[in-house]
């Protein structure tokens, strides 16, 4: 190992023996304010370089290639040459002020728009939204990441401090599974979750060059699951962003994020770059927002003022889990009359507070090697790690705790020209767990479930508290009779409830001090684990360390992707063509803690080709782009999305485009695998399918609360449905789009969209059961008890969901140094369809 690091040494030695490096800063004459992306050429060798975000530059020059000529240029600037002499580069030690002048020809505003608009982005058959690397620094923003949110269709949904989810086109979610985030090509996705956290195990702010978010339906161009848009993120290559770079934030909440890159490269005997490598270094931590919402939760029906108390959102294992043993309210309900009072009452929960550490924090760490094979090949290896501490919130509210996420990638590339790239994720839950789960864990302790706690605090407000306290009688029933009597005279019941609650409401003060030390009691009987106390802590640690099949709440995932992309591009005379496949492997691994894979592993496997064209018509006025996918899920059929576009240019600032596109998202690894007991239900993946047509007894939640409610019990209240098994989701859209520049100083860029899903995919609801009794000739009918399970089950929609929308977009270039942005975006979810549950997230 020592001769090879020694060797190492020598060899990048000897690339920078007898060599000179240039360095200088291109700045503006008048102002002295750096140009970023400035370019340096050395047309002698054919090199260049350009400045970074400080217009800050450096080139190698060999000692024989003395003198030398650079030519600097930029944008609304007069170019200019100069020529380094070595006995110059000696009496400046290597160091150049370079200062450009404005061009009052080329400054004017159209070419100040064009400066930050290019080509590329204003010719794109699709709506593209992005944040180059001028912008990333001048984002108001506290990162790149929340600078997202200000541009035209996007919407950022901050989970917490240190998780930020971005949604596309009226979508909302915090499990982003219809957007893809990549990253220099690379699908930065949890494989476990099957979508990004954020930016949380994404690329340092220092390294990140552009960012481009692509919305709308895009399979054909980036694969399944690119169904709502694509977070396109390129970073810095280290050939042409040199030098060391430091950047230290603070805030607020005792936030404090520090950033290191270096990056270095060599050069051969030729002056000609070789080899170059870069590293990267983020650490942030800060004191998370607190989740500390105490309204009642929506649905229940006890609101805050109730004397038994209520179920709060941020506060957990007060839920009623056991089908209201906790309510004692309603008309001829012996209840009532023998618990005078007691009305609907709820378990002393955890605040979340209790639960869950606050301290985020988030360690990134990125470095990659790159050699060229010559003057245009190059091969990287590149090495991504993430590790972190955050809230997500989910189906539950889960404390993701020293996650971490590594990622190896091997590449050889040629630009516009190949690509075969390979790369491995893995990802390790570390100490991560449901929040919500261990609320009802910690309830559970001392073996005290909800229905022994509710009957001790029966027993204790009976013993506490009696009509005669109020001065009021209770009424009686009578067998004989089967009548209800009042001081000896019959009554309706509702009437003497009726007159009952006026008594109650009367003495609200004592029924509230009764409940408070009713609350107590029960407390101190049960053992009722108080926070901050040593047995609380220890008994939190232990539940949250272990998985549900040994009792506890804590998360196992090793779950991993392996993926190979390649691609290549002909460029005959006529056209330009591209062909392209991957193959993806997912090989999930949560112990049972989150899949079916308790009893044997899981592999899913899935591959895709493609090929697309684009052709230049009329004297390029006209671009047609045509590009055509097939993809294949080992689960599911063959599924095909293809796309087409028309982008007219009718003038040099007017642009006119009009596209129809397509895209496929499998079913996520939970939609098919899912096995997650989150307490009030099961959530279970659906492979198989499930329900009357499956050979199981599944109800709605309704028809077996009805089932339950007369006297004589009614099998034919019971509402039997099945769920077909999943399947993928499709996508089909149209868009119009039109891009201009106004009085050389406003650049418009506007759009129409029209999307149809069909087979959308969510969740429905049921309860699951078996029977003690089932005889069709008596119609005995008798369901088991302890086997009523509610699960929520992965779903394909029943109707065809279609969306629309418009955005408008506008950037007002004042003069070189001062713009003004805004935009208005506009998104309806079509009426059919918008009655099925199903529909998520909009």
């Amino acid at each position: 190992m020592r001769k090879y690091l020694l060797f190492t040494f020598i060899l990048f030695y000897s690339f920078s023996f007898s060599q000179f490096i240039v360095k200088g800063k291109v700045s503006d004459k008048l102002t002295k304010e750096e140009l970023i992306g400035a370019n340096i050429v050395w047309k002698q060798q054919n090199l260049g370089v350009s400045t970074d975000i400080n217009g800050e530059f450096e080139i190698t020059i060999p000692s024989n290639k003395f003198p030398i000529e650079l030519t600097i240029s930029y944008m609304g600037y007069s170019t200019q040459k100069i020529t380094i002499k070595k006995d110059e580069w000696n009496k400046n030690k290597g160091i150049y002020n370079i200062y450009l002048k404005s061009d009052n020809k080329l400054i004017n505003e159209v070419k100040i728009v064009d400066s930050r608009l290019t080509e590329k982005q204003k010719e794109s058959p699709l709506t593209v939204e992005s944040l180059d690397i001028l912008a990333i620094k001048e984002t108001p923003s506290a990162n790149f990441y929340d600078g997202l949110g200000a541009l035209k269709g996007v919407d950022i949904s901050a989970a917490s401090l240190g998780f930020k989810i971005i949604n596309t086109r009226g979508f909302n979610s915090t499990s982003p599974v219809r957007s893809l985030q990549i990253i220099d090509g690379v699908d930065n996705q949890a494989p476990g979750m099957n979508f990004s956290l954020g930016n949380f195990l994404g690329a340092s702010e220092l390294d990140i060059l552009k960012v481009e978010i692509i919305q709308g339906a895009s399979s054909a161009y980036f694969g399944p699951n690119a169904f709502n848009g694509v977070i396109k993120m390129d970073t810095k290559n280290p050939f042409i962003h040199t030098g060391l770079s430091v950047q230290q934030k603070f805030g607020s909440r005792n936030l404090s994020e520090s950033s290191i890159r270096l990056a270095e490269k060599f050069q051969n005997k030729s002056g000609e770059d070789i080899f170059a490598y870069k590293i990267n270094f983020s650490y942030m931590k800060a004191y998370d927002w607190e989740a500390n919402n105490m309204a009642q939760v929506d649905g229940t029906e006890a609101d805050i003022n109730n004397p038994g108390g209520y179920d709060a959102v941020n506060r957990y294992g007060d839920e009623d889990t056991d089908g209201n043993l906790n309510d004692v309210r309603g008309s001829f309900n012996d209840n009532y009359v023998n618990f005078p009072g007691l009305g609907i009452f709820y378990r002393s929960g955890y605040i979340e507070k209790d639960i869950v550490d606050y301290n985020t924090n988030n360690l990134k760490l990125s470095s990659s090697l790159h050699y060229k094979l010559n003057s245009d090949v190059e091969m990287m290896y590149k090495f991504n790690y993430g590790k972190g501490t955050t809230v997500y919130q989910g189906d539950n509210r889960f404390s993701l705790k020293n996650i971490q996420f590594f990622q190896n990638i091997i590449e050889v590339k040629q630009e516009d020209r190949f690509f075969v790239r390979a790369y491995r994720s893995q990802e390790n839950a570390g100490d991560s767990y449901d929040a919500v789960f261990t609320a009802l864990k910690l309830q559970e302790h001392n073996l005290i479930d909800n229905t022994d706690w509710y009957t001790s605090y029966r027993n204790k407000w009976r013993n506490n508290f009696s009509w005669e306290d109020v001065e009021w009688e209770a009424a009686e029933y009578s067998f004989i009779t089967q009548q209800w009597t009042f001081q000896g005279n019959p009554i309706d019941i509702n009437k003497w409830i009726q007159m009952s609650d006026s008594v109650l409401n009367a003495n609200a003060e004592e029924i509230i001090a009764i409940h408070d030390f009713t609350r107590t009691q029960t407390d101190l009987l049960t053992n009722r684990l108080e926070p901050g106390t040593e047995e609380f802590t220890n008994t939190l640690n232990d539940i949250t360390s272990k998985i549900p099949i040994e009792g506890g709440t804590g998360f196992y995932d090793k779950s991993a992707l392996n993926h190979i992309h390649s691609e290549y591009q002909f460029n005959p005379s006529f056209s330009s063509i591209k062909i392209g496949a991957n193959f993806r492997q997912y090989t999930p691994d949560s112990k049972g803690s989150i899949f079916m894979d308790t009893a044997s592993k899981i592999s899913n496997t899935e591959y895709g080709i493609y090929s697309g064209f684009e052709k230049n018509l009329f004297f390029d006025k006209l671009k047609v782009n045509g590009t055509f996918r097939m993809d294949k899920n080992e689960n599911f059929d063959f599924n095909f999305s293809p796309a087409a576009s028309l982008v007219y240019k009718a003038t040099e600032t007017d642009i006119i485009r009009f596209s129809l596109s397509s895209a496929v998202r499998n079913p996520t690894l939970s939609d098919q695998y899912l096995y997650y007991n989150v307490g009030r239900a099961i959530l279970i993946g659906n492979l198989n399918g499930h329900g009357e047509n499956y050979g199981e007894n599944m109800v709605t939640v309704q028809s077996l609360i009805n089932y339950y409610l007369p006297a004589a019990l009614n099998k034919d209240s019971l509402k039997f449905f099945s769920v077909d098994p999943i399947r993928p989701e499709k996508a089909k859209s149209a868009e119009l789009g039109y891009r201009t520049t106004l009085f050389n100083k406003v650049y418009i860029d506007a759009n129409y969209y029209y999307s149809k899903y069909t087979d959308f995919i969510g969740y429905k609801v049921g309860v699951k059961y078996t029977t003690l009794q089932d005889d069709t000739v008596t119609g005995a009918y008798q369901i088991s008890l302890p086997s009523i399970q509610a699960y929520r089950m992965a779903a394909n929609a029943e109707n065809i969901v279609t969306t629309q929308g418009a955005s408008i977009g506008l950037n007002y270039y004042i003069n070189s140094n001062f713009t003004i942005n805004g935009n208005y975006s506009w998104n309806k979810l079509n009426e059919e369809g918008t009655e099925d549950p199903i529909i998520p997230a909009y």
